[in-house]
């Protein structure tokens, strides 16, 4: 097992993912106020993250080959829909709501969504059964946010 594929450097690599939201949040939201335009600003995210995601695939996959869409279930392709709809919501709500408010209630959102997913196998995902300790953490995870966004 090579030094990418440890669960260690999951870990780190899922931990600076996750402390780059607020950031994209903070430069996409100002972008959006900036601009007078929250939809203008989440285009040109797009426009970059492609253009990122295209120099990331022909670097370390090479030109891909082509493939028959028709073996892939339709409802795989929605993943940009929730993107679009979780990166036009932040760029909107965050000048106005607060960045860690908007963020906080997001990380509890994905807590709660991960758990049903696990906990059914939703679109082939391992299932991981809903346990007590894993409903006591996500309970304690909605307290730490209201605790965290007491200003509402």
């Amino acid at each position: 097992m090579s030094s990418f594929q440890t669960p260690v450097f999951f870990v780190l690599l899922m931990l600076v993912a996750g402390l780059g939201i607020p950031v994209m949040a903070t430069l996409n939201g100002g972008l959006g106020t900036r601009l007078n335009s929250p939809a203008l600003a989440t285009a040109i995210l797009f426009v970059v993250g492609g253009l990122v995601a295209w120099v990331y695939l022909f670097l370390s996959d090479g030109t891909p080959e082509v493939i028959s869409l028709k073996k892939i279930p339709f409802y795989f392709f929605f993943g940009g829909f929730f993107v679009a709809f979780y990166i036009l919501s932040i760029t909107w709500v965050a000048p106005k709501f607060g960045v860690g408010n908007a963020v906080s209630f997001v990380l509890l959102g994905q807590l709660i969504s991960m758990a049903v997913i696990d906990h059914f196998g939703f679109l082939g995902a391992p299932v991981y059964t809903l346990s007590i300790q894993r409903v006591l953490g996500i309970g304690l995870m909605a307290i730490g946010v209201f605790l965290a966004v007491r200003r509402l």
